[in-house]
């Protein structure tokens, strides 16, 4: 059966670096495993997501492996399904899916594909995963027509049958209201974008868009919350520093994308996003780190050593949030230091715990700058 950690137990949640090779996954994932995460996230930028959370469950046995975001727009609903039911049984219920819209740059420019209304569309695609998922584990006829899919045909040669465990649960994720009103109608779990998990955010934009669509499906509760804000952290203080130059780079580009810059425009730093967006435009890839000072990411990201975050992260997210995630250490022999911080932030107060329950219900219905620091 799917490990489930309990609602009022914080998840802990680490992100697959997306530069590692495959030969390199499986002792990547094992030491993720040893250091007492919950979930690994296997995100999608240079390499197959599904291809890689095979890799990932093969060379775990306790931790859920959920996709990090798989882009939806450029599969077939059913061609998602079938990989996401072969790997649910292969992990014997350890695999969940999460599915995004991504920004209309990379699927047109990059995939070519086309970008229409994403959240109805998203909508549709989860409600589609949702329609062939019940299709094969009861064998019942497939009928399924929304606003940009229409499926109607499944011959039982053509159905994997049943699993032993439930189907994968449903993730998804995003940065504006109406992405996180179709997450409470529809999915299982929300997590949140890096640029945009500061708690702000999360009271003004993802909780209440999150309420809403639950609301709408008539489910109650919402979501699970996963906050991924790429906090910066060390033993020392001379570590800290030097994971916070290493964090710059990253975050400059992201924040680069006009899509990505709510979080900047609320805590008026809109002349921050505007000068990363006109260096990306004119291809001055390199100069983005310099722009974002370290005031600026203090404003932005949690900070603090190994001995500091758990009270930094309990302050800015304890009960607005079910899990949160998590860098690996640089250095392995970090691990135990490490793996002593997880064992505390695992008591942070979610917000199931104080006061968003997990949705129930058909998940198919109709439908001044605060720094974040020590």
């Amino acid at each position: 059966m799917t490990p489930q950690v309990p609602a009022t137990q914080m998840e802990l949640t680490t992100t697959l670096p997306p530069t590692t090779a495959l030969r390199e996954v499986p002792a990547v994932v094992a030491r993720i495993e040893r250091l007492g995460f919950d979930t690994v996230h296997v995100p999608e930028t240079t390499h197959d997501s599904l291809s890689v959370a095979l890799l990932a469950a093969e060379h775990t046995s306790r931790i859920t492996v959920r996709t990090s975001m798989t882009l939806a727009f450029p599969r077939s609903p059913m061609v998602t399904a079938y990989a996401a039911w072969d790997l649910a049984r292969f992990s014997e219920g350890r695999f969940q899916l999460g599915l995004a819209t991504q920004v209309r740059g990379n699927i047109v420019g990059r995939f070519s594909v086309p970008w229409d209304r994403p959240a109805v569309h998203l909508r549709d695609y989860l409600a589609s995963i949702r329609a062939i998922f019940a299709a094969f584990a009861t064998g019942a006829p497939l009928e399924h027509e929304g606003s940009h899919y229409r499926f109607t045909r499944l011959q039982p040669y053509f159905n994997p049958g049943p699993l032993s465990t439930a189907a994968p649960a449903l993730y998804t994720g995003g940065v504006n209201r109406r992405v996180c009103e179709v997450a409470g109608e529809l999915a299982d779990g929300f997590v949140t974008h890096a640029t945009n998990s500061h708690p702000s955010h999360l009271r003004t934009v993802v909780l209440p868009g999150l309420r809403a669509g639950a609301e709408r499906a008539g489910r109650a509760g919402i979501p699970r919350v996963v906050v991924m804000s790429k906090s910066i952290t060390g033993p020392t203080q001379a570590a800290l520093a030097a994971s916070r130059d290493s964090a710059r780079q990253e975050l400059a580009f992201l924040f680069s994308t006009p899509a990505y810059r709510t979080t900047l425009d609320r805590l008026g730093l809109g002349e921050v996003g505007e000068r990363l967006a006109e260096m990306a435009a004119s291809g001055h890839w390199a100069g983005l780190a310099d722009t974002l000072d370290d005031e600026t990411l203090a404003t932005l990201i949690p900070h603090g050593t190994y001995a500091e975050l758990a009270d930094v992260l309990e302050r800015a997210y304890g009960g607005l949030a079910d899990g949160l995630g998590l860098g690996l250490p640089l250095d392995p022999g970090d691990d135990e230091d490490f793996g002593a911080l997880l064992e505390r932030l695992r008591l942070i107060p979610t917000s199931a715990a104080t006061g968003d329950p997990p949705a129930t219900g058909d998940p198919t219905a109709s439908p001044p700058r605060p720094s974040i620091t020590h």
